[in-house]
């Protein structure tokens, strides 16, 4: 052994857990850190902001399956970090995130830029530790990255004091995390089918995270040897190609009312890795807590989940890959029992993909169809958080896992530093992101981060002139009294033009394909922005509707 300072130690352990990138923003109190990535051959991505930093980890540790690395700075650097780390908290995302803090000497005297941050990630991350011990940093980082990826997924926050990270030690270094796993077995596997075959109206609800393209392909296999319609929760649309004749849509804030409809009316629930959330239930209304009144049979990594709010038949902790993988095996039943019900799921979903036309030159029930049909098939669609989204979600059809970077939290401002981890991620593959004009503007300063790292992404910026969500809301509650909603913006072409990128502005759909294409060509960051009409509001309803609805209601 030799002696190394604590940021050689951290890069050395980061290189055991097989890290090869990490997103950061500088600051002084983890010099040490970056002196010690300077030669590790591990590619520092400097960011322009923490919080487009840490969406930017979370959305590798999404698509790649192990942890995304951030490092930040001590007090705001941390904070302005939160939003990220709470996108991952509730994604069930790995994730590692390296705070600096202050001199141990100088603790609990409001120091410049002091957070006790066990007190402050305490609600946002699945553990939060401070290492106050330069020779427990193998320890710790080992520590992080196995809770990080272990039973469900999520954040974790390992605070650096800038004394501990720059003092000299000899220690060994730790193997790399081995993940215990939670395999399912064959005997689960035929008590889910002994309760499969008592349903008349069975549904399946596939997401949650750890799945991979093999789990895929059995999910696809499973239900068509079954003839069981499959649904995802939000945000979770490319876990299973769209296009299959057991796919239903998805359960989304903007669900389908046929989708929702056969939600209830389904008499057995077989729920793979996803959360019943409030989003999946539309606000627990299509499933109530205290009496669902169906065979719900729940597979999750974390044994907590099964039972968290809606009561289990069946209870299996297990990783959706590994009993997919036992379904699949299994006999199905000579003819299908459910072969009406299956077909109706499907046609709904056909049904909801069906146009419906807004206001206006640019219609984005158009724009949606086109990208669907001309970008292939591992073309990876980014967005944020806004009513734009819906459009996406709606009307685009996926065909392959990880190929939709999203935030099941609905985070504005997700989409476009997701975009640029997921082109450093696969540069030869079309990265777009969805943006509405307010989604964008919360990280546009990342444009810097894309030129400077050659994430050569297309970005839709999707403008309407206001918080369209809020909006949508404000004139169903309060309608005709706009206030807080409205926002002035920049000319977005212009704005990519001046960091270096490209940018165009299109006024009428029949532009939009030239646009695009021109935008592919040009290997660089760029931007093309959609200008809406005013009354564009929603998929389903205009402005003008809206407001009705809301003075109907008053």
């Amino acid at each position: 052994m030799t002696s190394r300072h604590g940021g050689k130690i951290l890069a050395d352990q980061l290189i055991i857990q097989g890290v090869e990138r990490v997103f950061s923003v500088p600051g002084e109190s983890f010099l040490a850190a970056l002196d010690g990535l300077y030669d590790s051959g591990i590619q520092n991505v400097v960011c322009r902001q923490e919080g487009g930093a840490a969406m930017m980890a979370e959305a590798h540790g999404k698509l790649s399956g192990t942890p995304g690395v951030l490092f930040v700075t001590r007090g705001p650097g941390a904070t302005n970090a939160s939003s990220g780390i709470h996108v991952a908290m509730q994604d069930s995302t790995p994730m590692v995130v390296f705070v600096g803090q202050i001199d141990t000497a100088h603790r609990d005297r409001e120091a410049f830029q002091e957070v006790d941050y066990k007190r402050f990630f305490a609600p946002l991350a699945k553990w939060v530790a401070e290492v106050d011990q330069t020779d427990r940093l193998p320890e710790y980082i080992a520590r992080a990255f196995q809770i990080a990826q272990s039973g469900r997924p999520g954040p974790v926050v390992l605070a650096l004091p800038e004394n501990m990270l720059s003092a000299e030690v000899e220690v060994p270094d730790r193997p790399r995390a081995r993940i215990a796993t939670q395999t399912a077995t064959n005997r689960d596997a035929h008590l889910i089918a002994k309760q499969l075959s008592k349903a008349e109206r069975p549904l399946i609800i596939a997401g949650g995270s750890g799945w991979t393209p093999d789990a895929q392909r059995d999910l696809e296999d499973f239900a068509k040897n079954w003839g069981i319609p499959v649904a995802v929760p939000f945000r979770r649309q490319d876990y299973m190609d769209n296009r299959h004749d057991c796919y239903a849509g998805d359960l989304n804030v903007g669900i389908n009312p046929a989708l929702a409809t056969r939600l209830q009316e389904a008499d057995c629930l077989l729920v793979l890795g996803a959360r019943l959330g409030d989003i999946c239930t539309a606000g627990y209304t299509l499933l109530d807590p205290a009496a669902h009144g169906k065979i719900l049979l729940h597979v999750h990594t974390d044994p907590d989940e099964p039972g968290h709010i809606y009561a289990p038949e069946l209870a299996v902790a297990a990783s959706s890959p590994s009993m997919l993988a036992q379904l699949v095996s299994l006999t199905p039943p000579a003819r299908s029992a459910w072969q009406d019900w299956r077909v109706g799921a499907r046609a709904d979903y056909v049904n909801w993909l069906a146009p419906k036309e807004t206001p206006g030159p640019v219609k984005m029930e158009h724009v949606i169809p086109w990208l669907s049909e001309h970008l292939a098939d591992d073309a990876i669609l980014t967005n944020g958080a806004g009513n734009y989204a819906a459009f996406l979600h709606r009307y685009f059809v996926y065909k392959q896992m990880h190929t939709q970077l999203a935030p099941t939290s609905g985070s504005m401002g997700y989409g476009f530093p997701a975009a640029i981890a997921a082109k450093l991620n696969h540069p030869n593959r079309d990265v777009i992101c969805l943006a509405g004009d307010g989604c964008f503007q919360m990280t546009c300063n990342e444009m810097s981060t894309a030129i400077q790292h050659d994430a050569a992404v297309i970005v839709i910026v999707v403008n309407n002139g206001k918080y369209g969500t809020i909006r949508m809301h404000q004139e169903k509650t309060y309608p005709a009294r706009v206030s807080g909603t409205q926002i002035a913006n920049p000319d977005f072409a212009a704005l990519a033009r001046s960091y270096g990128g490209w940018g165009a502005t299109v006024t009428k759909t029949d532009d939009f394909a030239a646009a695009f294409e021109d935008a592919k060509s040009q290997k660089t960051l760029a931007v093309i922005e959609l200008q809406l009409d005013d009354e564009v509001l929603s998929t389903g309803l205009t402005l003008a509707q809206t407001r009705e609805i809301g003075q109907s209601n008053g």
